[in-house]
C-alpha cells in the first residue's frame, strides 16, 4: 500500500494479484526503503530486481535495476534459495 499524507486510505500498488513479474506485482519482496522525497523501493528477489514507486506514481512502479534475468552480468541479480 502507498499512503499520501493526509490520505484516508492507501493506494495498492503492488501485490493482492497474485506472484508474478508485472509491474503491478512482486514475487518474495525482501526489502523495503523509503527515502526523504517519499520514493519507495522494493527489493523484489525472486524476479532480480529493485522496483520504485515514486510521489506521481499511482498503480505500477518502475524497475530501477535488474529486470534481466538471474546472473552475474553488471545488470542482473543472482538471487538463489
Amino acid at each position: 500500500m502507498k499512503w499520501t499524507k493526509g490520505a484516508k486510505e492507501g493506494i495498492l500498488v503492488a501485490g493482492g494479484q497474485g506472484e508474478g513479474n508485472a509491474l503491478t506485482q512482486l514475487y518474495h519482496p525482501q526489502g523495503i526503503f523509503v527515502d526523504t522525497l517519499g520514493t519507495l523501493y522494493v527489493a523484489d528477489s525472486v524476479n532480480h530486481r529493485v522496483m520504485r514507486w515514486t510521489q506521481g506514481d499511482k498503480k505500477q512502479g518502475t524497475v530501477i535495476v535488474g529486470r534481466n534475468g538471474q546472473g552475474a552480468g553488471a545488470n542482473q541479480f543472482d538471487y538463489t534459495f
